[in-house]
């Protein structure tokens, strides 16, 4: 019973299938550093208000550094009966200083320290992935300008729509993984408020320093309600969330590059080194590591949703239950985290098969849209415009030959607004030639926002 920091009420010892069934010491052992971390900063706090002496403090401070060094050096015994990580290091300084060792905890509570070690992790765990999910997109952005000459045919409903510049692709990813950094950045704001303090659920009536400790540990601020502090998750829920939308755009481009790098679309060559083979048909590369990135988004979308149920139903304050948000967010983050370390090799090592895309460039149609627009700016109505070209296309499709393989005196029976300039728009390259929109697929534009992610992600311009 001497070991349980709760044992005073209790006549009767733990069972053992009680233990084994409460314990989390088996997935927050990974919560050691940032534990500790909160751990000097109280201290330090306690005696600058006078809780602590300087003496107490010094060695209270020595030592919780030495048993970080301990853990790290995989030298800490990790037992079911202490229950968490919070206990296994109060129980080593206990055990080393004694009494002294006792008066860490004064002004705390299990509650307000998990969730201050929660934020310090998920705060840190922020900035990393925002240094992953940025090096992903220096990976698009370095191969953006070797790609700048390469068309590409452009998808709706995953029908031939209309043509864009290759780097239009890599440029979209882009602006996708951007968002999840705002996001990420977004979340990290909430984060960063200390819970350190807030004891169980009231506060304490000891002289306490939460705005002390907040600053120690990188906080903006405390948080500034007691019972909110005790049974709040929604850091977790939105982190988890955001990683979700990361998982999700990961596996966006897993599943086009999965379909780029098929015989029947020939686009794309992954690397040798980032697939697999076959133990039965000789011939196989299989994208299995792109297969696995896209299904891993499934674990990491429930673990989103296993917060959020998790949280639903949770009077205030504090809960056991949400002992159970460390597996889902530690999970929902490894699993990001190591798609986040694979991707750019993938994307830097992919190879554009340029000849198979360029002989079925022209398949499609994909010149249709330009060519109404041609229309529409000699001064037919969209929808008029529309219908003229729907009827060229049916006609192209009943002779087997493209657009721009009409005779003008044909196009011209459709619209005598039709000129010879008309062939300067048909055909694919013309047609993505001519997009001039701000944020459009054609070479100008594309151009334009390449030079903008370069200067913004410090990608230096070849040559």
């Amino acid at each position: 019973m001497s070991a349980k920091a709760w044992s005073g009420r209790f006549s009767q010892p733990t069972d053992a299938l009680v233990e084994a069934f409460t314990e989390s010491i088996s997935f927050d052992a990974r919560l050691a550093d940032v534990d500790i971390r909160g751990s000097r900063a109280h201290a330090r706090m306690l005696s600058e208000v006078g809780l602590l002496t300087t003496e107490e403090f010094q060695a209270i401070d020595r030592e919780l550094e030495s048993i970080g060094g301990l853990i790290v050096d995989g030298k800490m015994e990790f037992r079911t009966e202490l229950e968490d990580i919070h206990l296994h290091i109060e129980s080593e300084l206990v055990a080393r200083l004694g009494d002294v060792g006792r008066k860490l905890h004064t002004g705390r509570s299990r509650n307000d320290q998990v969730s201050t070690d929660l934020k310090l992790y998920t705060r840190d765990a922020i900035d990393h992935l925002d240094l992953q999910l940025q090096e992903l997109q220096r990976a698009f952005v370095r191969r953006g300008p070797d790609d700048l000459d390469v068309i590409l045919p452009g998808y709706t409903h995953l029908q031939r729509a209309q043509p864009v510049v290759a780097t239009h692709y890599w440029l979209a990813y882009c602006e996708k993984f951007q968002r999840d950094r705002d996001r990420l950045a977004d979340c990290r704001r909430r984060v960063n408020i200390s819970p350190l303090g807030a004891a169980a659920l009231a506060g304490t009536s000891l002289p306490i320093d939460r705005r002390r400790t907040a600053e120690l540990l990188g906080f903006e601020a405390p948080a500034l309600n007691s019972l909110d502090v005790s049974s709040d998750r929604d850091f977790l829920v939105e982190f988890t969330a955001a990683l979700a939308l990361i998982a999700a755009h990961l596996s966006t481009w897993a599943e086009e590059w999965i379909l780029w790098n098929t015989t029947e679309f020939g686009f794309l060559k992954l690397p040798d080194s980032f697939t697999t083979g076959s133990s039965i048909m000789p011939q196989k590369k299989n994208p299995d590591v792109l297969e696995l990135v896209r299904g891993k988004a499934a674990r990491v979308i429930a673990a989103a949703q296993t917060l959020f149920v998790l949280i639903k139903g949770l009077p205030l304050a504090y809960n056991r239950d949400l002992q159970e948000d460390k597996r889902a967010m530690f999970d929902a983050l490894d699993t990001v985290a190591a798609c986040l370390a694979i991707a750019p090799s993938i994307v830097a090592g992919a190879q554009l098969q340029r000849d198979a895309i360029a002989a079925r460039l022209d398949d499609g149609f994909l010149d249709a849209t330009v060519l109404m627009e041609y229309l529409i700016a000699r001064g037919i109505p969209m929808r008029t415009g529309h219908e003229v070209v729907g009827r060229l296309v049916a006609e192209c499709e009943g002779r087997g030959c493209r657009l721009a393989e009409l005779p003008l005196a044909d196009l011209q029976q459709a619209s005598s607004l039709i000129q010879e300039d008309v062939f300067g728009v048909l055909g694919a390259k013309n047609a993505a030639a001519a997009l001039i929109s701000e944020g459009s697929g054609g070479p100008a534009r594309v151009g334009e926002r390449l030079a903008a992610w370069q200067q913004r992600l410090g990608v230096d311009a070849p040559g």
